[in-house]
Formats: C-alpha cells, sequence, structure tokens
C-alpha cells in the first residue's frame, strides 16, 4: 500500500513538473548539468553549458532515433530526425532545477520500493505465482519508465514521449491496485448485487476520457510552447479534441455515478462509493476550473492525480467484483 501511494506522489510531483514548465530543469540524465547536486547558480555551470548539453542530447537522441528504426517505427523516427525544436535549450533556473530533481528522487525512492516489493514476492513463486508475475511486472515497468524519463529529456519534453511515460504511470498503479487486492484482509467481502458489466462500462468510458484528456493535454503543451505568455488564450486556441473532452465528462459523470449509487447500496461499500463520487466529481470541477480559470498551474497536478486515483479505484472495483462473480459461480 505504502508502495502505492509513493507511486501517486509521484504522479503529482510530474504534474506540478509539467504545470511550472520545470521539466526541461535537468536537461541531462541522471545527473542535473552532470552534477549529483543540482546548482544553485549559473556561475557553477561553464559559460557554453547549453552547447554542453545540445550535445549529449544530440547523441542520446540518435540512439533512441536508430532504435524506433529498428523496430519498425520509421515515420516517428524521420519526425524526431526532422525536429529542430527539440535541441533548443533552456536557461538555467534553480528552482525549475530543484523541481525536476525532486521528482527524479522521488522515482529512485519508488524503484528502491518496488524492488523490496519484488524481494517479497520471491516466497510466492511456487504457491501463488501470479503475485511473482504482478511484482515482477511492476518493478520491469519502473525500469523502463526510469530509462524512458530519460528520452523524454532528450526530446525536449516532445507530447508523445510525455504521454507514454505517464502511460507506464498508470500501469505501475494498475499493477499495485492488483497487489494490493490480492494480499488485502477484504477481499473475502462481497459484490452480490453488483452487475460487473456495469463496472467495466464505468472502466471502459474513464479510460477513452482519459485518452481524449491525453490529446488535449499534448494540444495544450504545443499551444503553451507557442503562446507562453497568454495563458489567458490557451484554451480558445484548443481544437475539437477539447470540446469531445469536455463534452464526454457528462457521460463519465452520469456513469460513475450510476456505480457510485450501486454500490452505496451494498453493506459496507459506503467508503468506495464516497470515494468513486467524490473523485469523478472533484475531476470535473478540476477540469472546469482549467477550462474557464485560464488553466490555473495548481490545478493541472491535482486534475492528473484525481484521474490516477479513479482509474486505480475502479482497477479496485473491477477485481473485487470479479472475486464475488466467481464465488458466487462457485457456490
Amino acid at each position: 500500500m505504502s508502495t502505492l501511494v509513493a507511486v501517486y506522489i509521484l504522479i503529482l510531483v510530474g504534474g506540478v513538473v509539467r504545470s511550472s514548465g520545470s521539466g526541461m530543469g535537468c536537461p541531462d540524465w541522471p545527473q542535473c548539468f552532470g552534477k549529483w547536486v543540482p546548482p544553485s547558480s549559473v556561475d557553477e555551470l561553464p559559460s557554453n553549458y547549453k552547447e554542453i548539453n545540445a550535445a549529449f542530447r544530440v547523441k542520446k537522441n540518435q540512439k533512441f532515433i536508430g532504435m524506433l528504426k529498428a523496430i519498425g517505427m520509421t515515420e516517428t523516427a524521420s519526425k524526431l530526425e526532422a525536429d529542430k525544436t527539440i535541441l533548443q535549450e533552456e536557461d538555467f533556473s534553480p528552482l525549475k532545477s530543484r523541481i525536476e530533481y525532486a521528482n527524479r528522487i522521488v522515482g529512485v525512492v519508488i524503484g528502491i520500493m518496488i524492488s523490496i516489493v519484488l524481494f517479497q514476492s520471491l516466497r510466492f513463486v511456487k504457491v501463488k505465482f501470479k503475485l511473482f508475475s504482478a511484482a515482477l511486472a511492476a518493478w520491469i515497468s519502473v525500469v523502463f519508465t526510469g530509462w524512458f524519463g530519460s528520452i523524454v529529456v532528450s526530446t525536449n519534453l516532445t507530447p508523445w514521449t510525455v504521454s507514454v511515460h505517464l502511460g507506464f504511470a498508470f500501469l505501475i498503479v494498475g499493477l499495485l491496485v492488483y497487489l494490493f487486492h490480492e494480499t488485502s484482509v477484504d477481499q473475502n467481502h462481497q459484490f452480490s448485487s453488483l452487475p460487473v458489466w456495469l463496472v467495466w462500462l464505468c472502466f471502459l468510458l474513464s479510460i477513452i476520457q482519459m485518452a481524449f484528456g491525453v490529446q488535449v493535454r499534448e494540444a495544450l503543451d504545443q499551444v503553451a510552447f507557442a503562446f507562453a505568455q497568454s495563458r489567458e488564450d490557451w484554451i480558445s486556441r484548443l481544437g475539437l479534441e477539447f470540446i469531445v473532452h469536455r463534452s464526454f465528462s457528462w457521460i463519465v459523470l452520469l456513469s460513475n455515478g450510476w456505480l457510485s449509487y450501486k454500490l452505496f447500496k451494498i453493506s459496507g461499500y459506503s467508503l468506495l462509493s464516497t470515494g468513486l463520487g467524490g473523485l469523478t466529481l472533484a475531476a470535473v470541477a478540476t477540469g472546469a476550473g482549467m477550462a474557464y480559470g485560464n488553466v490555473p498551474a495548481f490545478l493541472q497536478p491535482l486534475h492528473l492525480l484525481i484521474s490516477a486515483l479513479t482509474f486505480g479505484l475502479l482497477i479496485l472495483i473491477i477485481l473485487r467484483a470479479g472475486r464475488s462473480k466467481m464465488k458466487m459461480n462457485y457456490v
């Protein structure tokens, strides 16, 4: 459970990095401007630090582009080769460097915690192999996410790389929720009167909404890059993806509200009901706050965290409902 909480903290911190524009606060990886402790002043850096960082990232990007070509993603590789904006270097900012480095430190802590979970799961290899498999998958995902984080930096926060990085964070959440479910003392409770199809419907609708949200985030990143000083115009410059995401939120609100009501009627599950209903309302409220409040920076990471919490909670409900269904069939 503590590892799952830590992952949610990392998602929140990652959202702060993005909303504060600190993603390139450390232009290299795993160090920060070639140091294990971020510099506190530009005077600590060589005068040609931008050229040094650019050369480092060019070399890393060439390897990544070669890897993309090797696996058949030639079109994506060509776009990266042609995109000169990924080589633009930002001025040094002590605050942004510290924010980005804090994000990396939290990631390292989670890596250690996941390694401990994997070690503890070894005792289940013979008696409950699926627990070990989930722990191993989580560990591999964390390692990949850490490596891919370096790609996000080297490609100067290219939108699709940010989305892939976030997607693996959600995958880790799902795997940890599964481990929590399988080892929880609460797993014997029953969802006898809850339609499993309704749970899956709400989950799929939420996934679709999150996919729309990813598209909005990618479009917003491009708008923010082009019109950094005109935050009040960001929303108006978004296209169809924003309208679809905003409209679809009503469908998610109604479906999750229905599921929350069904859960509330089941004895012992008022907490899950309140959690799902509250998170859904909070997601809509923070989304509306960004749409009508000129995308305030503090709401962006909060909206992301709420989405991740909703995702994890719906997976837990699916697992609980599935277990109850199997027990009922067995009886």
